[in-house]
């Protein structure tokens, strides 16, 4: 059966509105038509604001030029992120310090951890201070969360500004997990600056750098650059490394419900 364009549109969004994501290769197969058929329709649909493009598929529109709220961005890729933070928090051991960027992938790792002692969290997300917080108290790690000061950003549950820039310059870390907002030809991005400059300082001043990315960053750009790939030591995310990575592949790991 051949289907109109507009038969596909409609086919497309349906999907989109009852899952969430959807697969390029899922819509050319369900539909009978070449790939770079379903890429025109997503790039189309884009240019229309009725989705936005992702490695590989398409979500639901959001607009890349302002990030969208904490809470709202919290249930984006919920389920990607929570198994990229199951991970994450592996990494973390007895007698480290360690750095937590904000975002909402890196929010959920003290869910995940689980007797783990004597741990220095040190953080400008205000939402990861309180999940580490409970970690402590529900006793699944013993330690000390330590929220930097600074400016609060209620759009991020964050703090961040000079203040928060000069308390991290006098300190080092064991390991830092690390949030984007998009990677780019192996550049790293964010939305905002001052949580860039924040997410950079503790990249500087750590020994391993673990880099918590869904899929959904892969190839996209937004306003500032943090760093180069180069400068993690470990790079989650939900899928496996694409062709296009492929120097990276050492560094990358796939989180497939919490398996590694």
């Amino acid at each position: 059966m051949t289907y109109a364009k507009i038969e596909r549109f409609e086919f497309i969004l349906k999907q989109l509105e009852t899952v969430g994501k959807i697969i390029v290769a899922n819509i050319a197969e369900e539909l009978q038509v070449a790939p770079e058929t379903i890429r025109r329709d997503f790039d189309e649909l884009e240019q229309q604001h009725l989705l936005t493009r992702v490695h590989g598929g398409a979500i639901k529109y959001t607009n890349v030029r302002n990030e969208p709220a904490f809470l709202r961005k919290l249930q984006m890729q919920k389920e990607a992120k929570r198994n990229i933070a199951r991970l994450a928090a592996r990494r973390i051991c007895d007698g480290d310090t360690i750095a937590v960027d904000t975002g909402t992938t890196t929010v959920h790792i003290a869910d995940f951890i689980m007797a783990v002692n004597d741990i220095t969290v040190v953080t400008n997300s205000i939402a990861a201070a309180v999940q580490f917080n409970l970690a402590i108290e529900e006793r699944r790690m013993t330690g000390k969360v330590i929220l930097l000061g600074g400016t609060t950003n209620p759009r991020q549950s964050s703090v961040a500004g000079a203040m928060t820039l000069e308390l991290l310059g006098n300190m080092n870390f064991d390991k830092a997990f690390l949030s984007c907002g998009g990677i780019s030809e192996g550049v790293i991005y964010d939305y905002d600056l001052d949580e860039s400059l924040i997410s950079k300082k503790m990249l500087d001043h750590s020994k391993m750098n673990y880099l918590l990315a869904d899929a959904s960053k892969l190839n996209g750009r937004s306003f500032y650059q943090i760093c180069h790939i180069e400068e993690c030591t470990e790079i989650f995310c939900d899928i496996a490394c694409p062709l296009e990575w492929l120097a990276f592949e050492e560094k990358w790991t796939e989180c497939n419900g919490g398996k590694s």
